[in-house]
Order: C-alpha cells, then sequence, then structure tokens
C-alpha cells in the first residue's frame, strides 16, 4: 500500500537559499528516492521547507527517521501521513519553482503557517496545472 507523508520544517544555514545547496539536495534524493521507489517534491520559501514524499511505508519510514536527525532541518512537523490509492507525484524528487504563486493559490503568504489541508490542496493544485 502507498502512503504519503508531508512536513514543513525550517531550513538551517545555507538550505534552500543557495543554488548550490539546492542543487545538493535535490541530486542526492534523486538517487535515494530511486532507490527507494520513493516520488516526491520540495518547496523553498524564505527559510521554510514544504515536502510531500509518496511510497511505501517501511521506505516512508526510513527516510523520516533520516530527515529527523538530518542537520538542514529543524523544527519538523508532520503534517500529514497517509495511505493513498494511488501517486500524485511522478518524479523521484521535483522543486516548485514558484513557490509564492503556489502558496499563493492557497492564500498563503509563507510555509510556517502551512496545514495539512493547505498541503493537499496545492499538490490538487499542481496535478491540475
Amino acid at each position: 500500500m502507498l502512503h504519503r507523508v508531508i512536513y514543513a520544517s525550517e531550513a538551517v544555514g545555507a538550505t534552500g537559499v543557495s543554488t548550490l545547496s539546492i542543487a545538493q539536495i535535490l541530486g542526492a534524493s534523486e538517487v535515494n528516492n530511486r532507490r527507494d521507489e520513493i516520488t516526491g517534491c520540495v518547496m523553498f520559501h524564505r527559510g521554510h521547507i514544504l515536502q510531500a514524499l509518496e511510497g511505501g511505508r517501511a521506505d516512508l519510514d526510513r527516510l523520516m527517521r533520516r530527515l529527523l536527525v538530518d542537520p538542514r532541518h529543524s523544527g519538523l512537523r508532520i503534517l500529514c501521513d497517509m495511505p493513498i490509492p494511488a501517486r500524485v507525484l511522478t518524479e523521484p524528487m521535483s522543486l516548485c519553482a514558484d513557490p509564492a504563486a503556489m502558496l499563493g493559490s492557497v492564500g498563503l503568504p509563507c510555509i510556517s503557517s502551512v496545514t495539512a489541508n493547505d498541503a493537499e490542496a496545492m499538490l490538487d493544485f499542481r496535478k491540475a496545472a
């Protein structure tokens, strides 16, 4: 059975700010997620991170354990953790190209106030686009 986990966190240091840090995160995530059959997307905005992940329960649990101790995050909070009938995300890891517009689609100024419903609405918006 497939599951979806969506989490928000605060970026530490240059995480998500510099092009190099984003490239490193996307590169490592691509390799690891392909291996573990996880799909996902990530958004960096004003020092915050929002990520949606889909895959098998054991694979997502293993990834979340790694993320909880990753020094590039602080204050990680899980917004959504649920079984899903099918994937919405199709790439091992993609980057939200316009986070301000995506947040604006649900009427939010930044990631820090995103709820589970907001995150699901942004996934629906992304799927429809």
